[in-house]
């Protein structure tokens, strides 16, 4: 247990600078045409400092990415839905602008990156706003410590919500469930230090969520759930980039092609997913090649390393 909280405390540091600011290093680029995106993504906190989070019951999309000391991090996806308040923000990583090509230059909300990174989030087909682009924009919550208690108003970046599912402009769409699939009563996909565990609640029609062994809710103490969940295959390599407590920043490929499992209405189903380029979706399939649809509501995808 005290290994765990060490990591933990570690990580902490490490990705925030370690002065509890809430920022490795500050974007110094302005807002571009944000109000002309079509989703809104938002770098997450996902340690137990951080929980409950705000607002992410509210998004269309949640990618649960791995990042340093083995711990996870949240993207948050909006367009049909975006809350008043959405937090604890936290700091971007090289994943998430090669994640972020399937989107039409969506607005990234984040506390801030590492200084050797900075250049690559200036010259990714997004805008940036981070809190030095927008400083109205975000305030500290006192009922937590920095850094995870950085809050954002969405209201206050050049964003509006486009009234549209997110996951459209992934390409994919709601329907009915694909034949086959086995019955599935819960699913937890392991980072070397987190876990995420998803089980099924026929009454709610939702797969509700756990954190590392503890139910996730939302910030008024509702159960949080997604209504489809794809665990996706993928490589997770080290990268050129690490925090101050010397843990490498791990880089996920989300460009290539692999197994998957698509959890849906109590059951799963064994899929492929396949993405070509950065620009272009990614297409989850049955073995036979044909498109599988959504359950209506929130998705989650999880990258499970293979």
């Amino acid at each position: 247990m005290l290994a765990a909280l060490l990591l933990v405390l570690l990580a902490a540091a490490g990705c925030t600078g370690g002065d509890g600011s809430g920022f490795e290093s500050r974007s110094s680029s302005p807002p571009g045409t944000g109000a002309d995106a079509k989703v809104l993504a938002v770098k997450i906190d996902n340690v137990a400092p951080a929980r409950p989070q705000t607002g992410l019951e509210r998004a269309d999309i949640v990618y649960v990415e791995q990042v340093e000391a083995g711990l996870s991090r949240l993207l948050a996806v909006y367009s049909s839905d975006v809350p008043p308040v959405i937090g604890p923000v936290r700091s971007a990583r090289e994943t998430d602008l090669e994640l972020l090509r399937q989107f039409d230059r969506p607005v990234l909300a984040f506390s801030g990156a590492q200084s050797r990174l900075l250049p690559a989030i200036d010259r990714a087909p997004l805008d940036a706003v981070p809190p030095s682009a927008a400083p109205r924009a975000y305030f500290r919550g006192a009922e937590r410590p920095a850094p995870h208690n950085l809050y954002l108003r969405p209201e206050r970046i050049p964003y509006s919500a486009s009234g549209t599912e997110a996951v459209e402009a992934l390409g994919l769409r709601f329907g009915p469930a694909p034949p086959g699939g086995s019955a599935e009563d819960s699913r937890t996909v392991r980072f070397p230090s987190a876990r995420t565990t998803f089980t099924w609640s026929a009454e709610r029609e939702r797969w509700l969520v756990a954190m590392d062994g503890s139910p996730a809710r939302t910030s008024e103490g509702e159960p949080l759930g997604a209504a489809t969940v794809i665990v996706q295959d993928v490589t997770v390599r080290p990268s050129a980039f690490g925090d101050r407590s010397g843990n490498n920043t791990p880089f996920t490929e989300t460009v290539g092609s692999g197994t998957a499992h698509v959890l849906r209405d109590g059951k799963a189903y064994e899929a492929r997913w396949a993405r070509t380029a950065a620009d272009a979706d990614t297409r989850f399939s049955t073995a036979d090649g044909e498109r599988i649809d959504l359950a209506e509501g929130p998705l989650w995808i999880v990258y499970a390393a293979r």
